[in-house]
């Protein structure tokens, strides 16, 4: 059985949004303002949680991680804000 997994989407200090997935969002956040997080967090610290949402799976959590890369930085802003509901 897989372990409980979250997406989630930081805020970077340039204000451009990273997204990813986790099975500990409070740790992957310290590791990405730590510098140990993904290469595209390192040079635009602090970033800050605006986005998480629990999955049932990694498998679904990666899934969901790709739909919202997809998404355009306005429906990533609808999502984050709740106006966007499903994806």
């Amino acid at each position: 059985m897989d372990t409980k997994a979250y997406v989630y989407i930081l805020e970077c200090n340039d204000h451009t949004y990273y997204t990813g997935y986790t099975t500990d969002v409070e740790n992957r956040l310290k590791m990405h303002n730590l510098g140990r997080g993904a290469k595209y967090t390192r040079a635009r610290r602090p970033c800050r949680l605006v986005y998480s949402k629990a999955c049932d799976s990694k498998s679904s959590a990666m899934k969901l991680e790709y739909k919202i890369k997809q998404l355009s930085r306005k429906e990533k802003v609808d999502l984050i804000l709740g106006v966007l509901k499903e994806l």
